[in-house]
């Protein structure tokens, strides 16, 4: 039955389906909700089951696609079921600690013969890829700096993950473990594609996602504060957070947003003589990114070219895999 979706009836899940059945192919559809996943599911003429992460919620599929925010609740019920079930596992997270959960999971992934992709969405696609080029171009290399920018909003889930994020502070990794600091701190200037940008440290995946996959010892993430980011300690207070969280509409960017706007991302990495490589990236709006993305890898783990264990995109599918996607354009300065 090929891949099944979950988390269809949230905002990415919902784009990745439509895309699959543009390009021809026939996932199922799943969730924790059965009303609007038999809606979609019946618009788009495709098969749809309704449940927690279950064996049985997998029964004849080959692999998952885990789009079911927030995945510090779902990933591991997932990946326990796919487990046991002998089906290859993706997600499009963000969530730090999530990825730190998953890689513990290689071993018993690589046992029961099971791929894993964790972060095959933008979260972690665009600058895991410029890592590994630039740590293949720079093999040396010591230190890592990265920066995004994806203006064109936020879908629910994103922005009540970004908010309690953005309460925990930042991370930075040096000599290879992680340090806490303030969020947006240390700053600096950056040369993005559209322009020179001043950009804060945040809590990226790449923390996590990088290190495994250059072994890069120093790691900063940089990203454009938002307004207000000088308040952002103020979410690390629970009653505070939720009343914030609780006040994000549900649904993401309209289709013209997503059709009128793009992402950018930079990257340099340095080795101990002060030697440097940089690379910049363009591409589409993030929540298109992350479909295209998240499909091609499901399509390429189901075609059986990513052995087992868990993988971040650019150790499973290649530095160049970004490259690939639609819209996506990839410059060494």
């Amino acid at each position: 039955m090929g891949c099944l979706v979950y988390g269809a009836n949230g905002y990415s899940g919902t784009l990745l389906a439509r895309l699959a059945v543009a390009r021809g192919e026939r996932p199922v559809l799943a969730g924790r909700s059965p009303a609007p996943v038999r809606a979609l599911a019946e618009q788009l003429g495709l098969p749809y089951r309704a449940g927690p992460p279950s064996p049985e919620l997998l029964e004849g599929v080959d692999a998952v696609v885990n789009c079911a925010g927030p995945f510090a609740a779902t990933a591991r019920p997932m990946v326990a079921a796919c487990l046991a079930a002998g089906v290859h596992y993706l997600d499009i997270t963000g969530e730090l600690d999530v990825f730190a959960w998953m890689f513990a999971q290689d071993g018993a992934a690589r046992a029961a013969g099971v791929a894993m992709i964790t972060g095959a969405g933008f979260d972690v696609v665009p600058t895991d890829c410029l890592a590994a080029l630039l740590a293949a171009e720079l093999p040396g290399a010591v230190a890592l700096e990265l920066a995004f920018s994806a203006p064109g909003g936020l879908s629910r889930g994103t922005a009540r993950t970004a908010l309690a994020e953005m309460g925990s502070g930042a991370l930075r990794r040096v000599g290879g473990e992680l340090v806490a600091t303030r969020f947006g701190s240390p700053s600096r200037s950056v040369p993005l594609p559209s322009g020179s940008r001043r950009v804060g440290a945040t809590r990226w995946g790449d923390l996590v996602t990088a290190w495994h996959s250059t072994g890069i010892p120093d790691i900063t993430v940089y990203m454009p504060l938002p307004p207000g980011a000088t308040l952002a300690p103020l979410f690390g207070f629970p009653p505070l957070r939720r009343a914030a969280q609780a006040l994000v509409r549900p649904g993401g960017p309209a289709a013209s947003v997503r059709e009128s706007s793009g992402c950018e991302a930079w990257a340099e990495v340095r080795d101990a003589a002060g030697t440097t490589r940089a690379a910049t990236l363009t591409g589409p709006n993030a929540y298109a990114l992350t479909a295209d993305a998240s499909l091609r890898a499901v399509q390429r783990v189901m075609a059986g070219e990513v052995g087992p264990g868990v993988h971040t995109p650019s150790s499973a599918l290649g530095a160049g895999f970004v490259r690939t996607l639609d819209g996506v354009s990839v410059s060494l300065t």
